[in-house]
């Protein structure tokens, strides 16, 4: 599976993006270090072994949008002959749109703010996870793509340092790195029937594949009792398919899991605003969302009385 890309069609403006961006670059090239540090530190840092959790965050707060139930289909395809391994990621609720495209592409710049206290997302930072695995990362739903390709954002910073001696230098102080994020391009794709958006992720070495691995194989209950929102994670690998949904029966949560059985939960959920005093000397995306839940989860017996936990 993979995106591909696509002449003259751009239904969410990728071009004028890539222009601003560009222009940025080439008139202020510290502007240029800034993004690249900035995406570095996400790729590389705190958010490299978060990417099944940003995916599935990303797919409960697509499906709270649109008020449906939440699904996530996380699909690796083996690599070939014909092309790598490829994780991708598909799920139910809010289709792409211009205003998410241009959240992608923006660091720390979500389209998650008033209107959406639901939401598990913060800063749209979460996305960036995906470079850890992957250099050519896309996302296809019902009314187009958008792609990014860490050599074409190559030579379109190249070009744009032809006129901006300064952006030169600091590419070559980079060596190569550009923040690839930045540069969405469109892409033509489909999501798999019965899903409205999937994420493709290309997987750039046999590092990214083992990462990819690790991560499926410790998908558990936590996933689907920390995001309410979804009700079905679906786990598929050349060694097979394995199946979670989340119901509630009698004050209980039960999780089936078709590898390992039904396991019951006792949950509690509280949630309630942010008195705005103690935000005020916060950045202004917090206090755009004074808002704070916590979820308390215990695995009980048959009987109801607490059980050692396995996640």
């Amino acid at each position: 599976m993979r995106a591909t890309a696509t002449e003259g069609a751009d239904p969410f403006g990728t071009a004028r993006l890539r222009r601003g961006v560009l222009d940025a670059w080439g008139a202020g090239p510290a502007r240029f270090r800034e993004d690249a540090n900035a995406e570095e530190d996400l790729a590389l840092g705190g958010y490299r072994d978060r990417l099944v959790v940003e995916l599935a965050q990303n797919a409960a707060d697509a499906a709270a949008r649109a008020k449906v139930p939440g699904r996530l289909r996380l699909t690796l395809h083996p690599g070939g002959a014909d092309g790598p391994a490829v994780l991708a990621a598909a799920n139910t609720g809010a289709p792409l749109d211009a205003t998410g495209v241009e959240s992608l592409s923006t660091l720390r710049a979500s389209a998650k703010r008033e209107g959406h206290e639901g939401a598990v997302g913060r800063f749209g930072v979460g996305f960036a996870a995906v470079l850890a695995v992957s250099d050519e990362p896309a996302v296809v739903g019902r009314h187009g793509g958008v792609r990014w390709s860490l050599r074409e954002a190559r030579e379109l910073a190249a070009g744009a340092a032809q006129a901006s001696p300064g952006l030169g230098d600091e590419l070559r102080r980079r060596d190569g790195h550009v923040p690839l994020l930045r540069l969405p391009l469109p892409a033509e794709g489909t999501a798999p029937d019965g899903y409205d958006t999937v994420v493709i992720l290309p997987l750039r070495d046999a590092a990214a594949v083992d990462l990819a691995e690790r991560l499926l194989a410790g998908v558990d209950d936590a996933l689907l009792l920390t995001l309410p929102g979804l009700t079905e994670v679906v786990v598929e690998t050349p060694a097979g398919t394995r199946t979670l949904t989340r119901r509630e029966h009698e004050g209980y949560v039960h999780v089936d899991d078709t590898d390992g059985g039904t396991r019951r939960w006792r949950t509690v959920s509280h949630q309630g605003a942010i008195d705005a005093e103690l935000l005020k000397d916060r950045p202004v995306e917090e206090r755009l969302r004074p808002h704070w839940a916590v979820t308390w989860a215990v695995p009980v017996d048959d009987e109801g009385a607490p059980a050692r936990p396995r996640t």
